[in-house]
């Protein structure tokens, strides 16, 4: 008995595989340059686009001109939203489907569902950024501002712009002064000499 299964299995093995398996293959190798499937047969197209992701998919039913091809991708358009959505929104949408007694394509039914994701996602997304500026703005607000002062202007200024305390300004306010104090003394001293005369 074991050595008939495995004379079985020997045979199976060493059957030659058919022009259409290796045809099959090669569609499966090269399904990403798949473009207008019109004229292949639906068997063949059955074995072969299981094998396509979302966007190869999408890809040959647009490219595909003059032929329907629903029947062959709806069923893989299901898997996908399972995928994407999981069981539980599927089952969801054949519920209502059913209660409302319309029918919709599967990629139809995909493409609704992602585009409200995208928007849910968007939303989610624009509040999220509105809730860091305002963290943002009350981290600002809440922080310590260095303010530097500013020393108030003199009425008379012997350059442009203010002029800060340097050793060179300071010498040039006691040369001044200096010089005012001298003029002083001697003016005191002529009002004494005058008064002296008189």
């Amino acid at each position: 008995m074991y050595l008939e299964k495995r004379w079985k299995n020997i045979a199976n093995m060493r059957k030659p595989h058919s022009l259409v398996d290796f045809c099959v293959r090669t569609g499966i190798d090269n399904v990403r340059y798949l473009g207008d499937v019109g004229e292949t047969d639906s068997h063949l197209l059955e074995r072969i686009l299981p094998h396509c992701t979302v966007d190869q998919l999408l890809h040959v039913e647009k490219s595909t001109k003059g032929r329907d091809l629903t029947p062959v991708t709806d069923k893989l358009w299901k898997n996908f939203y399972e995928l994407q959505f999981g069981h539980q929104n599927m089952t969801l949408v054949i519920e209502r489907m059913k209660l409302k007694k319309v029918s919709f394509r599967w990629r139809q039914l995909y493409e609704a569902k992602l585009k409200d994701f995208q928007e849910a996602e968007n939303k989610a997304s624009d509040r999220l950024k509105q809730l860091y500026k305002k963290e943002d703005a009350r981290k600002q607000s809440r922080q310590v501002q260095l303010c530097t002062k500013v020393p108030p202007s003199t009425k008379r200024s012997f350059y442009a712009g203010n002029i800060l305390c340097t050793s060179k300004a300071w010498l040039f306010d006691l040369v001044h002064w200096s010089r005012i104090l001298e003029y002083l003394q001697l003016w005191s001293l002529c009002l004494i000499i005058k008064e002296g005369i008189s």
